[in-house]
Order: C-alpha cells, then structure tokens, then sequence
C-alpha cells in the first residue's frame, strides 16, 4: 500500500462538486490520498462533501495548483487520460497496461494521473504534458466515462496490479469423497420418506441431484448444511406418520 501513497490524482477544473466527492470516495476504495485539483472553479462543497461519504479527509486534505504543470510538477510519470481522436491517441494504452509503469514509477518517486473537465476532457495543452495516454475502453457510441467513473476505473487497475488485495478463502476444504457419499444417502433416505420419489426411480432421481451438485466444489460445510436439511426432513416426515 506504500506505493499508493505516491500516486497523485490530478482533476483539472472539475465543474461539480459532486463529481469530485465521488472522485474522492473512488480513490478512498482503491487505497489513494493525494488529490490535486489544478486551476480550480466554484465547486459546491455541500455536495462535494456529501459524495464523498467516508472519503472526507481526502476531500478536506485536497490541494490545488493555478495550472496543471504545477500539479504534476514533482511527477515522474504523468498519465493522461482521454477519449477524443487525435494524434495523440496511436499510443494510448488501456488502464490495465499502464498500471505496472504507475507502480513502479510511484516507487521512483511518483506519479500523477490527470483528468480533465466533464464537459470536454483535457486540452491539447494538458495531454502535452503527459508521459503517457490512457484510452479507457467503452462503446463507440458513449465513449466518454463520468470523472468519477473513469477515475475508479483506472484507480481500480492499479489497485489490483498491486497485489494488495486477498481475495477471502473458503473456511473449510473440500468433502471428501466418503462424506458426500453419506450426504447422497442421507438424501435418498429423505426424498423417499418425504414421497418425492419412489424406489423404482430413486436411482435415476439421484443421478440429476448429483449432477446438480456437481457444478462446484462442496466444501465441508456445504455437506454439513446439506445432510442437516435431509435429517430435517427425515424429522418432519416421521412427525406427520405419526400424526
């Protein structure tokens, strides 16, 4: 996570506040500080701040610089992005292919990912300033992403380029083959006693559970949970013969 403290966002005069607080609610996700607004407008703050939900700080710690040159000034890389046609763009790369040079440049000392207004994206002036073009892929009937959106997006690349993130692992391994053979008996006992299925197809009718089950791995406490639903209704069918 070290890394991430030496990305910069950079949001070149932002119109709506709200946009900047998701923005910043985004960056707080991903694992990002350092907001920087460059040659900034009249934001509402009220929902700036009320966006921003749980990212305050980022929104409150925000700095900003009369140009984009001073925002990016102290940047060894500077990404930007855009989806307009031009020159320029024979050399875009997608989020996901420029995330490693953003770690390791971060590493180097840093970097800056810029982005420019709502209403028309940066400027020729701005791309000028950049290292490197990101082309975030979208249809080519709507290819302009929302600020908020197109800053999660690439936060999100980075993010999982990383490596920070562990993905949850099941509490319990596999059933063994023995355990799920006593859940399939279990079963059979159950749909016989609840009137599901009679004897002369009970073989066939438990070919299809087992190919239903079959789709994914049952873990240990999968078969627990399914061999306590059959004894259930082993209970209840009991209960309404002897009724």
């Amino acid at each position: 996570m070290a890394l991430l403290e030496h990305i910069r966002i950079v949001l070149v005069s932002p119109l709506y506040g709200g946009n900047v607080g998701s923005v910043c609610r985004a960056m707080a996700n991903m694992g990002l500080h350092d907001l920087a607004i460059a040659a900034p407008r009249p934001l509402d703050m009220d929902e700036a701040r009320m966006m921003a939900c749980h990212a305050g700080h980022i929104l409150e710690g925000r700095k900003e610089y009369g140009t984009t040159a001073e925002a990016v000034a102290d940047r060894g890389m500077v990404v930007g992005t855009s989806a307009r046609g031009g020159l320029y763009r024979q050399q875009a790369v997608t989020p996901r292919e420029v995330a490693p040079g953003v770690l390791a440049a971060a590493e180097a000392g840093g970097a800056a990912l810029v982005f420019g207004p709502e209403n028309d994206g940066l400027g020729l002036a701005d791309l000028a300033l950049c290292t490197d073009i990101v082309e975030i892929p979208a249809t080519e009937a709507v290819r302009s992403l929302n600020l908020a959106q197109a800053v999660m997006v690439c936060a999100y690349e980075i993010f999982t380029a990383a490596g920070t993130y562990v993905p949850p692992e099941e509490k319990t391994p596999p059933a063994p083959a023995a355990l799920r053979e006593r859940m399939f008996g279990l079963w059979r006992t159950a749909l016989l006693e609840i009137g599901f299925m009679d004897e002369t197809k009970a073989d066939h009718m438990m070919l299809g559970l087992r190919r239903v089950w079959s789709r994914g791995t049952l873990t240990v406490d999968d078969v627990r949970i399914l061999m306590g639903i059959a004894r259930q209704m082993q209970w209840a069918a009991r209960m309404r013969d002897e009724g």
